[in-house]
């Protein structure tokens, strides 16, 4: 009996490898209109530069005849290769092997990847797909969970984290993606949920569909676990690479500068327009933003969700920031329970990996009412003054129009740290509003007047003038500076080149106690 070709059969066993479940499997992914883990990795990263890890790894399961059920790769691919000419390491999870579910070997390998992006400074990018625990393997599929987990904390503001849901995800498997930096999810596959809507039925008899109960839709609009939604696997896929065009490899390095074509002296005289002249009304502070940023371009994060606060990434001369903006379009732009959490969690991030913070002011104050207190809108609005007064990064403040009671100190003004904080003519900064103002400050004489209303009017006009403007907090020295609409860009950049090596070092500690 002849030997084989060694050279052979190491290529029949990578061609088996390559095929996963097999065609069949293949092709019933395909037909849902989703790719395949080798699929998604190829598209994501730059051609030819991937380079697996574990290729040949099976499980060691033998229990309910699993001896006899070995596929190559064992349900997930891993290795590292380059996005955008970048150093990346990327794992993701093949639903035609055993539903993708985790086992404790293909755990192995996703942790071996992760320990490498950690030790080489390197971000990690998971695209998950997968049935959830291994049930044949038991309390051993368990421990691979807890394993990742503790990585996943671990790596935590050392290296950036991104998730993709591109199927589902479900049980214990969701706290992975739970402490990733972003979490996308594909619309119509993607699935997070603790308990499925069989379970729910059966605890709290609720009836509830899977795409109801977990999909992109809820958890962008409802729960704002998720940052981001897709409409398929290739939009997914594309969005990873274009958030990653602002983030850094590591925390000690700078995020990626980009040679701009957009004049950083640029100035735009719509700006002087976009506020209206009556403070009680809406604008879309997005329109400011697309105004000041390089080439107009703002790539935004939880877009569905908390709408009252707006955050994202951008560029101010090619370098990378991020902006937090209180949303008058919505609410008022006033600051509730979850815009605090999402604008708290944005600004922890930016902070951890040196990208500098530019705020866009316009917050009547913090949403009032029973369901916010006894929510607890004193301990969550409490976690954006933390994250603010904790960053390090440059933090730039434009005061666009409201600035009142604790929202203006929360919204990094110069008594939290703030570098540079300006304002528009427009700018009001006072404790609240004239109205409310008079109402408390001249309740007697509103009384005692022969014609209240007509007091009041005049009241307000005096307290407008006195306090509905920017200059007495500039005489304190609080504003930088006062300044015209369509100076902002050239401003902000002036002094963001200004704080590019700002170095500025909190209190030894083991670690911050934010409220959470």
């Amino acid at each position: 009996m002849s030997k084989k070709d060694p050279t052979e059969e190491l290529r029949l066993r990578r061609e088996q490898a390559f095929l996963g479940g097999g065609k069949e499997r293949i092709e019933k992914m395909h037909a849902k209109g989703k790719l395949t883990a080798r699929e998604r990795i190829e598209l994501l990263l730059d051609p030819g530069s991937f380079q697996e890890l574990g290729v040949f790894v099976t499980h060691q399961c033998t229990d309910f005849s699993m001896g006899d059920k070995k596929i190559t790769g064992d349900g997930v691919v891993a290795g590292f290769g380059h996005l955008d000419g970048r150093l990346v390491y990327v794992f993701a999870q093949d639903f035609t092997v055993f539903g993708g579910t985790l086992s404790s070997a293909n755990a192995k390998k996703i942790c071996n990847l992760m320990d490498l992006a950690l030790q080489n400074g390197a971000p990690v990018i998971g695209l998950n797909d997968s049935g959830g625990a291994r049930i044949q393997e038991g309390v051993a599929s368990l421990g691979g969970y807890a394993d990742i987990f503790l990585r996943n904390t671990l790596a935590s503001g050392v290296i950036p984290q991104i998730s993709a849901i591109m199927g589902p995800c479900a049980g214990g498997a969701v706290y992975s993606p739970a402490i990733t930096d972003f979490i996308i999810m594909t619309k119509g596959t993607g699935q997070m949920f603790v308990t499925g809507p069989d379970v729910i039925k059966s605890v709290t008899k609720e009836e509830v569909t899977f795409e109801d109960l977990g999909g992109a839709g809820p958890h962008n609009t409802k729960s704002g676990v998720a940052h981001f939604a897709t409409e398929d696997d290739r939009d997914s896929l594309r969005l990873v690479r274009e958030l990653m065009s602002y983030l850094p490899q590591n925390n000690v390095e700078d995020p990626p500068h980009h040679d701009p074509k957009d004049s950083p002296d640029r100035m735009d005289d719509a700006l002087t327009t976009v506020v209206p002249t009556d403070s009680q009304k809406p604008y879309d502070v997005v329109d400011v933003i697309h105004k000041i940023v390089d080439d107009g371009k703002f790539l935004e994060v939880q877009a569905g969700f908390a709408k009252n606060i707006v955050v994202g990434f951008a560029r101010l001369d090619g370098y990378p920031v991020g902006i937090i903006a209180n949303q008058p379009k919505f609410l008022a732009g006033v600051l509730d329970i979850d815009s605090s959490i999402k604008g708290a969690r944005f600004v922890r991030f930016c902070d951890a990996f040196n990208i500098p913070l530019i705020t866009l002011e316009d917050v009547p104050g913090f949403l009032p009412g029973t369901t916010q207190e006894w929510n607890g809108i004193i301990r969550n609005g409490a976690k954006l003054l933390f994250a603010y007064c904790e960053a390090t990064v440059p933090k730039l403040t434009v005061v666009l129009r409201k600035a009142y009671g604790g929202a203006y100190d929360v919204m990094s003004s110069k008594h939290i740290g703030g570098d540079y904080n300006i304002a528009w003519p427009t700018a009001e900064l006072a404790v609240m509003g004239a109205e409310g103002a008079v109402n408390i400050l001249y309740r007697r004489e509103l009384k005692d007047a022969n014609d209240p209303e007509a007091k009041r009017k005049e009241l307000i006009d005096e307290y407008n003038e006195k306090f509905a403007n920017p200059y007495v907090a500039a005489e304190l020295g609080y504003l930088d500076d006062v300044i015209e609409p369509r100076e902002t860009r050239p401003k902000l950049i002036r002094a963001l080149h200004s704080l590019r090596n700002k170095r500025r070092e909190l209190p030894p500690k083991k670690h911050s106690n934010i409220p959470l």
